[in-house]
């Protein structure tokens, strides 16, 4: 577009604008829808419109802003946003498609949906324009895997949803000094006894010691022992960590829900093989899983919390007051915690790792979301589309971060990731199990967060873990299915624990 079109066209929307302001404020009749729909055809006649459909209220600003700059980047579109809400959102998508105008173009969806979609005619293999980069060199692997359907791409990735570990920095920042000089005093005893032994203690030195300042190199290499690796990591500090008044628990975390809980069983459940789609590739019931289930049962003993008391939106305020030392997150915290700051609501300083393993021999694995744009197989203007997704997903993505909060998939060359926190996300992302697509498997994880629940509150792992298996591979196969007992014994450690436990 010229800049003399430009113009014209700032200052016709400035005049009808100005016109209907202006009426508002005399009294006067405001145009017609009729005549209304003239203006507009006056000014976008002689462009295509593309409508973009989405169901996240928190993304029209940001949206409304794209479409604008892509109508300066691509002067013969005109990108229309339209929010739409309701529970059966590709259903209404589906009856929209049926009419002859306004038909949704493309849409913002969950991956996990995006087999129902494909399936419905509502979405197509997506190509990138000629000299664009292909998302396997450009995005996490992930996200590749997350719109991949059969071997097809029919998606673009957007933005994302994982969980991760959250620490209060200044705790562990206070600790570890505290360590320090805890460390340096036993040191100076045991040479001041040594000294005394020998006949020869000067006290001149052992007050200069005393006096010696810790410095920010030695408080952050300690800190860093502090940030756990393992589960078993954070029950140790547990247990030798003097808390201030305020921390009410060391670890606390919304276990009622299954997306803070599923890093537990992550690497060892397999629902629809590596892209979520192959219903030949069903694994729940195995060896690892139940050991994993069972360390997570046990976590119970440690840090005593009520599935039905707790809740995510409670636990991240708790710990924006103090009182949790460590807890799972999504990546919402991250501007929740700024904003709380800015509001002079968070006094603390704060950061972001990878989810700890389970234990030195089990390994975890986050469950993913990842939000995709899709193109509409009942439209007319695919191409128009295609190329409009595109720069959605790709182009000044930073931009997402900044104004709604969310985290791009798409980070090449961007400042969103320069935060340390944002890129711990990133990382965990990168590991993390997509959500499955196939419709069969599709309540897996209302089942699974059940199952938890029953296990945190004493069921048989190994029992509720078959269970779940055979109602999943019934549903799959569409017959009924047995799984072959796994015995698994509990180790006598385990075993000594429940025992004094029943005693107490």
């Amino acid at each position: 577009m010229t800049f003399k079109k430009r113009l014209l066209m700032i200052l016709a929307l400035a005049l009808v604008a100005g016109g209907l302001y202006g009426a508002g404020r005399l009294g006067l009749a405001v145009l017609p829808q009729a005549e209304e729909e003239a203006e507009e055809d006056t000014l976008f006649g002689h462009r295509e419109t593309l409508y973009l459909w989405y169901a996240d209220e928190g993304l029209t600003d940001y949206l409304n802003g794209v479409a604008v700059s892509y109508s300066e980047y691509q002067d013969e579109v005109r990108v229309v946003p339209v929010y739409t809400q309701g529970l059966e959102y590709l259903e209404t998508i589906n009856q929209a498609s049926l009419q002859e105008e306004e038909v949704p173009d493309l849409y913002i969806v969950s991956n996990d949906a995006l087999e129902k979609a494909y399936l419905a005619g509502l979405a197509c293999e997506v190509k990138l324009p000629e000299g664009v980069t292909p998302m396997e060199e450009l995005l996490p692997g992930t996200a590749v895997r997350a719109v991949t359907y059969h071997d097809k791409q029919i998606g673009y990735p957007f933005y994302y949803e994982t969980s991760c570990l959250l620490y209060n920095r200044t705790y562990l920042e206070e600790w570890a000094k505290a360590q320090i000089v805890a460390e340096r005093d036993q040191a100076m005893a045991e040479d001041a006894q040594e000294q005394a032994d020998n006949g020869d203690v000067e006290e001149e030195i052992r007050e200069a010691s005393e006096e010696e300042e810790v410095s920010a190199e030695e408080v952050e290499a300690k800190m860093e022992e502090a940030i756990p690796e393992t589960i078993d990591e954070i029950l140790s500090f547990a247990d030798v960590y003097d808390a201030p008044e305020q921390v009410e628990a060391v670890f606390k975390w919304d276990v009622s829900d299954i997306f803070y809980n599923y890093f537990i069983v992550g690497n060892y459940i397999d629902v629809g093989g590596v892209n979520g789609d192959n219903a030949d590739s069903i694994g729940i019931y195995n060896e690892n899983a139940i050991k994993a289930l069972r360390v997570y049962q046990n976590l119970n003993q440690f840090f005593s919390i009520d599935t039905k008391e707790i809740s995510y939106d409670g636990v991240l305020q708790d710990f924006l007051d103090g009182k949790i030392v460590y807890t799972v997150a999504t990546t919402d915290a991250l501007s929740k915690l700024e904003k709380a700051r800015a509001d002079g609501d968070f006094s603390y300083d704060y950061g972001v790792t990878r989810v700890p393993d389970v234990s030195g021999e089990l390994s975890s694995a986050s469950l993913s979301v990842t939000q995709c744009v899709g193109v509409n197989g009942y439209s007319t203007k695919k191409e128009m589309a295609n190329d409009f997704a595109v720069y959605l997903t790709q182009y000044n993505t930073q931009e997402l971060y900044t104004r709604t909060g969310k985290l791009p998939v798409h980070c090449d060359g961007e400042k969103t990731y320069d935060d340390p926190n944002a890129a711990a996300f990133l990382e965990e992302y990168a590991r993390s199990v997509p959500m499955p697509k196939m419709i069969e498997t599709s309540n897996f994880w209302v089942q699974l967060e059940i199952a938890f629940a029953r296990i945190w509150e004493g069921a048989d792992a190994n029992d509720e873990l078959r269970a779940l298996s055979e109602q999943i591979m019934g549903q799959v196969l569409g017959e009924a299915y047995t799984e072959q007992y796994i015995d698994v014994p509990i180790p006598v450690e385990e075993m000594e624990e429940e025992d004094v436990g029943m005693e107490e």
